[in-house]
């Protein structure tokens, strides 16, 4: 309670002292455009690459992949990404002259948020994603025009449903992206997927919170969907579970067969294992950033941004004084 009393009581120079940092956030948004791009390029040559391949077995094959892969690439990247852009995010790393548009935006946000929430608990039974009795107390401080019951009751579910529905997704995802590494035999294959798997986490949790970090966050996001698919295809051409067999010794030599499965079994589980572990890494990242905004702009809400009276009395007393010693100053220099 007294740190929360505390941040009420900062000043919008403490804030900015404390929380905001300088960035370049054209040049963010610009790398962030060029790394969705990338995975883009790299989605869609893995199904150009399968396309060309039933194209030289079958011209016809090849025309019907090409149709699945447009609907696939539309599906898989094109979807994902532009509900993921369309969402707002807080503004929460501004300065001082810009922090009482910054929380008129905030404000506008949460009540996006609130409103998505109740709308979408209307519609459907919201799957269990949020909590029932927070819904309708959403409804009723939107009714009441109530800007600080919206906030705890955001706050309220962030930190209960939200959250366990969250970590949910992360496990589920986790173990998909595991059980594809571990069907396929393909480095690209594996790549493809996990970058798939990485943006439909991403997707469903910034849709679950009802807002996407900033862009300099979510750079850092795309980032490591990037990492991830690199490291996956960097598994996929080791080819781990060779170099495993070399050290059973002669009994797997001598029986080719086992040797051949006990290899494939150890690439699948080695890569499987991996790329789970990376897709957590990316749900929990998006997490932490989201909460971390979610915090931050609750702390700027609370900041005073127009100096109080006597802070204004004080500062018109000190040019005052600052004045009348200047010309005294002038007549002893004379």
């Amino acid at each position: 309670m007294k740190n929360k009393n505390k941040d009420e009581r900062m000043t919008i120079y403490e804030y900015e002292e404390r929380y905001v940092r300088r960035r370049n956030v054209k040049a963010a948004r610009i790398i962030l455009w060029v790394l969705a791009g990338l995975i883009g390029v790299f989605l869609a040559w893995c199904l150009l690459s399968v396309t060309l391949q039933l194209w030289n077995i079958n011209k016809y094959a090849g025309y019907a992949a090409a149709g699945v892969s447009v609907i696939l690439f539309i599906v898989l990247f094109i979807v994902p990404l532009v509900k993921i852009f369309r969402l707002n995010y807080f503004k929460t790393n501004v300065p001082a002259s810009h922090a009482a548009a910054a929380k008129r935006h905030n404000r506008r946000v949460r009540r996006n948020i609130a409103e998505r929430m109740v709308d979408f608990g209307n519609r459907v039974d919201n799957a269990g994603w949020y909590d029932d009795a927070i819904l309708a107390e959403l409804a009723v401080h939107l009714k009441n025009n109530d800007d600080e019951g919206i906030k705890r009751a955001l706050t309220a579910m962030y930190s209960g449903k939200v959250k366990k529905t969250a970590k949910d997704y992360i496990f589920r995802y986790a173990l998909r992206s595991a059980a594809y590494s571990a069907l396929s035999q393909s480095s690209r294959t594996d790549a493809m997927l996990v970058a798939v798997v990485n943006l439909q986490l991403i997707k469903d949790i910034v849709f679950l919170y009802g807002f996407r970090p900033s862009d300099t966050q979510l750079l850092k996001i795309f980032a490591a969907v990037v990492r991830n698919s690199l490291v996956s295809y960097g598994l996929g051409s080791l080819k781990i579970g060779n170099g495993i067999v070399k050290t059973m010794g002669d009994a797997a030599k001598g029986i080719p067969i086992l040797g051949a499965a006990i290899s494939a079994l150890v690439d699948s589980s080695v890569q499987g294992l991996t790329n789970g572990t990376l897709t957590a890494v990316i749900g929990f990242q998006t997490i932490r950033y989201l909460n971390k905004e979610y915090k931050l702009q609750n702390i700027l809400d609370g900041v005073e941004v127009a100096e109080s009276e006597e802070e204004l009395q004080q500062t018109c007393s000190d040019i005052e004084s600052e004045l009348r010693k200047k010309p005294r100053t002038a007549k002893a220099a004379v």
